[in-house]
């Protein structure tokens, strides 16, 4: 797991946001293992952190039973051990590139690697990393913080900047873009294209270079787009990923419902699905889900409700959880 993991700024397991992503990515491979790919039979490789989330979903609803969570905390060894859900999650103390090397060439697999920090030279090597050396049929997804770079971020550029005397705006974030990234960003970019509404476009624009630049040294094999999905809970975050193919894999995705999906992108120049979670009560959503799949227009009777909101929940209300409090 990355040292910036969102997983520690806010409650893991309940941010609707990022619980809805996670279940269109278990949506949409239930659909490639109904298009001939073994999902079950793949390793999913990911940053459990103390919740392990994705590995309870993906082992509980995708069947998955090779699971690796990786953590380079060493002081949180223990606690990793005490709340591993399942015995086929093996946990190992190490960061992602000292593993990614390492991953089998013998079986396919879901890696995602769910950074939660911003844009970072590391990254950029563990994608390259593992898009050189994943089987075909594999899929690797990569997500990060697209907000503006912090203090700490930037103290990798200019160790010596003190916050208390300088306010960080988007010459900063252009240096420090430049310090990550600079073989991955066009040239002729300004100040102004590092503003912090663009964070989000750099950042699409880095990942898809690594992805497809990464992919160059693979002549027989295609770096195919899947997800590419915009969020936020607290911070904004991005994922992006798709599935290193042959052309056994290509003629299976097209075959697949996959494509036929609200999330489904096949290319990163595409905007990103956002997932926006209206904000709902209970009683509202129980009113809303009777009536779903809703028609083009369609308005509740009961309460007033904007049109968009209405729009966004038919798009997201198989994906989203619902969350109860009890009281013991």
């Amino acid at each position: 797991m990355s040292d910036m993991s969102s997983s520690y700024r806010v409650q893991y397991d309940l941010r609707p946001a990022k619980q809805v992503e996670r279940r269109m990515i278990i949506d949409g491979l239930q659909r490639l293992a109904q298009a001939g790919f073994s999902i079950t039979d793949y390793q999913y490789t990911g940053f459990g952190a103390i919740y392990f989330v994705d590995f309870i979903l993906f082992h509980k609803l995708l069947g998955m039973s090779k699971l690796l969570s990786l953590e380079q905390r060493e002081s949180l060894t223990r606690r990793m051990d005490f709340n591993k859900p399942v015995s086929c999650v093996d946990v190992k103390m190490i960061p992602a590139s000292s593993d990614i090397p390492n991953l089998s060439r013998d079986l396919c697999h879901f890696v995602w690697l769910d950074y939660g920090g911003v844009l970072h030279k590391r990254f950029l090597s563990d994608i390259q990393s593992a898009v050189t050396i994943l089987p075909p049929g594999s899929i690797l997804l990569v997500t990060v913080d697209v907000e503006p770079p912090e203090d700490h971020d930037y103290k990798d550029v200019e160790p010596d900047f003190d916050s208390s005397k300088n306010v960080l705006g988007p010459q900063h974030w252009k240096r420090y873009f430049e310090h990550q990234a600079s073989e991955y960003l066009r040239l002729g970019l300004t100040d102004e294209d590092f503003g912090k509404s663009e964070l989000v476009l750099r950042s699409t624009e880095i990942l898809q270079a690594a992805f497809t630049r990464s992919i160059v040294a693979r002549p027989e094999l295609e770096f195919l787009p899947m997800f590419n999905f915009a969020y936020k809970d607290s911070h904004a975050m991005l994922s992006m990923g798709g599935m290193i193919a042959g052309q056994a894999e290509k003629r299976k995705m097209r075959a697949s419902t996959f494509r036929e999906t609200v999330y489904y992108r096949n290319s990163f120049d595409l905007p990103p699905y956002e997932i926006k979670v209206p904000r709902l009560t209970r009683k509202e959503r129980i009113y809303l889900d009777r009536e779903m799949p809703c028609m083009e227009g369609w308005q509740p009777q009961e309460f007033d409700l904007d049109p968009e909101d209405v729009l966004r929940y038919r798009e997201i209300y198989r994906f989203l959880p619902a969350f109860a409090e009890i009281l013991v």
